[in-house]
């Protein structure tokens, strides 16, 4: 009898990617930012699936309906209970904050199932490719060329997962920071990560966390077009790259929303659009408020 295999990752990309590197076909991409919002640790309750909803709701910016947003939120955790049914679960992770909040979520809710035939791929480099941020870069064939590389995700693993997947649902400052300041972990990239999702915490001189700075900075130095601030920022960050165009529009449109506001939009609409739209990029305009 054929063993039966699931790969769970994160991005459409990789996901697609991985359905072409000739591994299985059974393949569960996970939608979520789980270094931010409201939620319970572990597996979810009610509660936390429409609080989930809201949040990518807002994440979003009304671009998904919240309809749709809550069948997918639902959708995910119901086929991850029925993840029990395959010999073989493999998980492949890059070392990024956004995937690294996923790993450690997932890893928890997995144990909390009763399901431990698990299997890690982490990706934090790769042989040619510089920066790297993640497994959205590698091509089928390099994903391929990382199978060989999983190993069994041990209950140390799964215990520390546990951890810091509660650090993050409790928003816990004083948990972030011991986490952070780990010399090693039985997740190697899970301090590192943590460390970055500190500094999006807001300063206590600006009141703006990292990213908000980076961007602000961009537009100051003459970045008004939303790919140049994009390219910008991504220059100025270091790697991995935890996040994405989404985040940073959301970012932008959160500048120009404060009172008083940093920055002004202009173009077809009042915010750029946090999820797929008509409206051609370049037609909007970044500056920041004097």
């Amino acid at each position: 009898m054929t063993e039966k295999t699931l790969h769970i990752t994160s991005g459409d990309m990789v996901g697609a990617n991985l359905a072409r590197a000739g591994l299985g076909k059974e393949i569960l991409v996970w939608h979520d930012v789980l270094y931010d919002g409201s939620r319970c640790a572990g597996w979810p309750d009610e509660e936390t699936i429409t609080a989930r909803t809201e949040f990518l709701l807002r994440v979003t910016g009304g671009g998904l309906s919240r309809e749709r947003l809550l069948a997918a939120v639902r959708g995910q955790y119901q086929r991850l209970a029925g993840a029990g049914e395959y010999d073989h679960l493999v998980l492949w992770f890059d070392a990024c904050l956004f995937d690294q909040s996923m790993l450690v979520h997932l890893l928890t809710c997995l144990s909390q199932k009763g399901i431990h035939n698990l299997e890690l791929i982490e990706v934090a480099s790769f042989p040619g490719i510089a920066p790297f941020h993640g497994l959205g870069q590698l091509s089928p064939e390099q994903l391929a060329s990382c199978y060989e590389h999983r190993r069994p995700v041990s209950p140390a693993q799964l215990d520390f997962a546990s951890r810091v997947d509660r650090a993050f649902a409790e928003h816990d400052l004083a948990a972030w920071r011991e986490i952070a300041a780990m010399p090693s972990a039985t997740l190697p990239h899970v301090p590192p990560a943590m460390a970055r999702r500190l500094l999006e915490e807001p300063d206590a001189q600006t009141g703006l966390g990292r990213l908000e700075s980076l961007a602000l900075a961009a537009v100051r130095a003459g970045c008004h077009d939303p790919l140049q601030i994009f390219q910008a920022v991504s220059a100025a960050d270091t790697a991995p790259q935890y996040w994405g165009d989404t985040t940073l529009w959301a970012v932008l449109n959160g500048l120009a929303e404060r009172r008083p506001a940093l920055l002004r939009i202009s173009g077809p609409a009042a915010r750029l659009p946090q999820w797929e739209s008509s409206y051609d990029l370049t037609r909007f305009f970044v500056a920041a408020v004097p």
